[in-house]
């Protein structure tokens, strides 16, 4: 009797076959890259996870659907992650070599004797889902660009983060999408069915894959009905009237290239084209807009706060400020409100760091290799609640730049009171649109989890509000001197996904898996010789 590894490597094959289908699971992996921003057709994920599902069909060993898994990975993360070349190039080699290895552990996972047949259908988007999630914490605490949620967010299928954010979004676009070819495949049964007489053995295999794949519609449909009548928060009937400034200036440049007073004066420059308003509250620019040694008592501030005496509102700026931690140069990364009369109302310090562009991970091993770890300065980690309080008592949550893209950091600011969210960011280090047009997409997401508006605020774009419905309003172009102003309703109210996070989601789908590997163990030993 011959192992499934056996049997597999013994069944003939083409040469083009086994060209054509490794290359398929490239090619649907690329087409999820595609759903992504900043091309966005986000049915090309449905169609990317629905060919890779194609390619595992015809292989049982395992090393066959790791090598599956990690094309499609390959395929998605080499293309989604595109921008990250220009941080690192080796880290994104690295970055995307390892992630496409998370989506092939997933296809070994999920595609078990048992669980890969009858009931794979659910094990392998439940799989696909919890690698995803892992992205988010490991490794160097999490990557999250070019996830899965992020190209869904211009679909029909955006409201599930109300209910249990990307996560849950996440595994209802893989099961959606896993279910498309056994779909297919039993309807086509039931005609071929209808036509010709078939074996009560072939009978009862179609109707058990056709409850494995009612089931695995009726619980993807079960998350989205969820999200029609899950809360969005209400208007609270107050307002808030802010003027996002962005300074402008060329893409492509880093703080090496530009002097950091250039900046500065760009968007005091573009601050001074707002006229003096009563009914505005707040002046927010973005971050890493003024760079000194220690802010209180730097030659900006007087500069600064001439403008928000002139306007009569708080300003809200973007620092970064030198610090010596343990007899080392570091470097803080925050967001002050400076008030009219020249005080620092409130401070946040970012609390997640960008790896290997505000810290590098494993320093004193790479720095072996290349001298290039010296242009990387080491930021210190906030400790703060994500909120940024204003004179009135407005709160606002605050998210930094690349922490926007995890959820869990806009969550906690609403949690705490905040009633709407600011983003102040810098995607001037990256040339084209894939930071940026991910970064807006990942503004909306977090608009929709929580409820609330969202207003985003970058160097040379894109800044933009973005409404509790995720809709995009007043969007820059990237490198022009703009101020964008709206009335921004204050709003109430926690949604599901701001109640219970993402933990709950995770725990569900570990508990699934293990219900399937385990369904899995049993029908190995039920079809074993010893047990016939």
């Amino acid at each position: 009797m011959t192992s499934p590894d056996e049997s597999d490597l013994q069944s003939p094959r083409s040469p083009l076959d086994r060209i054509a289908r490794p290359a398929l699971a490239l090619g649907a992996g690329a087409l999820v890259a595609l759903s992504l921003p900043p091309w966005g057709f986000w049915p090309l994920a449905f169609i990317g996870i629905a060919l890779f599902d194609l390619t595992l069909s015809d292989t049982t060993s395992r090393a066959g659907r790791a090598r599956r898994g990690w094309l499609f990975g390959a395929g998605w993360m080499f293309l989604g992650m595109g921008w990250m070349i220009q941080l690192t190039g080796p880290g994104y080699v690295v970055a995307a070599a390892i992630f496409a290895g998370f989506h092939a552990g997933a296809a070994v996972i999920g595609t078990t004797t048992a669980a890969g047949g009858r009931w794979g259908l659910l094990a392998r988007p439940i799989a696909h889902t919890l690698v995803e999630a892992l992205r988010f914490s490991f490794p160097f605490g999490g990557v999250p660009l070019a996830t899965l949620g992020i190209s869904q967010v211009g679909g029909p299928l955006s409201d599930v983060v109300r209910v249990g954010g990307v996560i849950l979004l996440t595994w209802v676009t893989f099961q959606f999408g896993f279910a498309i070819v056994p779909g297919v495949r039993a309807a086509r049964r039931r005609i071929d069915n209808d036509a010709i007489d078939t074996s009560k053995d072939a009978d009862l295999e179609a109707a058990s894959s056709d409850r494995a794949v009612t089931v695995a519609l009726c619980l993807a449909i079960a998350a989205v009905a969820a999200s029609v009548v899950a809360p969005s928060g209400t208007d609270t009937g107050d307002t808030l009237r802010i003027a996002v400034v962005q300074g402008g200036g060329e893409q492509g440049t880093s703080a090496l290239d530009v002097p950091s007073i250039v900046v500065t004066e760009r968007h005091l420059e573009a601050t001074r084209t707002i006229d003096p308003d009563p009914d505005l509250d707040l002046v927010f620019w973005p971050e890493n807009t003024i760079d000194v040694d220690t802010f209180d008592t730097s030659d900006v501030v007087p500069l600064v706060v001439a403008e928000a005496d002139r306007l009569g509102v708080p300003i809200a700026v973007g620092l970064t400020e030198d610090v010596r931690v343990d007899g080392k140069r570091r470097f803080t990364n925050a967001h002050v409100v400076v008030t009219p009369d020249g005080e620092i109302f409130s401070r946040y310090d970012k609390v997640r760091r960008v790896p290997f562009g505000e810290y590098v991970p494993l320093r004193s091993v790479i720095e072996r290799i290349s001298s290039a770890v010296d242009r990387v300065g080491d930021a210190v980690p906030g400790e703060t609640p994500a909120v940024l309080e204003l004179p009135d008592g407005q709160r606002l949550a605050t998210v930094i730049s690349w922490e926007v893209f995890f959820g869990g950091r806009a969550r906690e600011g609403v949690a705490l009171g905040s009633e709407m969210i600011v983003n102040p960011t810098n995607g001037a280090s990256y040339t084209g649109t894939i930071v940026q047009t991910q970064q807006v997409a990942s503004s909306r997401l977090r608009a929709i989890e929580t409820g609330r508006w969202v207003a985003q605020a970058a160097p040379t774009g894109f800044s933009a509000f973005v409404s509790p419905d995720g809709e995009v309003l007043d969007r820059t172009t990237q490198r022009e001197q703009r101020v964008i102003t709206r009335d921004i309703p204050l709003r109430e109210g926690s949604t599901w996904y701001v109640s219970l996070g993402d933990r709950p989601f995770i725990v569900a789908l570990l508990i699934g898996l293990v219900a399937l590997l385990a369904l899995d163990v049993r029908s190995r030993r039920s079809t074993s010789p010893d047990r016939r």
